[in-house]
């Protein structure tokens, strides 16, 4: 397989997880979308270190900082998206003026 199909994958990704955070209105469902978009950019790191053949591998390093991070977003985010459903009775995005006073 070459480089491109891999690019081409992974901009695929990318292009849903962006067209779910921008058309999504519940929260959880944005978090999931994310959680794609993070994908996709690991499958572009992981391609380009592959491609340039970097002996540190740095972009599969990254790659687990990466998978960390979204490890660490996922728990945080569910946690608030809880308690504003707790506190709300609703997970729609449109409704969260919480910030508003």
């Amino acid at each position: 397989m070459t480089i491109v199909q891999f690019l081409i994958v992974g901009t695929a990704l990318f292009s849903l997880g962006l067209y779910g955070v921008i058309t999504r209105k519940n929260a959880v469902l944005v978090l999931v979308s994310v959680e794609l978009m993070l994908a996709a950019v690991n499958i572009n790191m992981v391609t380009f270190d592959v491609y340039l053949g970097d002996t540190l591998h740095q972009g599969q390093i990254f790659s687990l900082f990466i998978i960390a991070l979204a490890a660490a977003e996922v728990g945080i985010g569910i946690a608030i998206i809880l308690m504003i459903y707790r506190n709300r009775q609703s997970a729609d995005v449109d409704e969260l003026n919480l910030m508003k006073g």
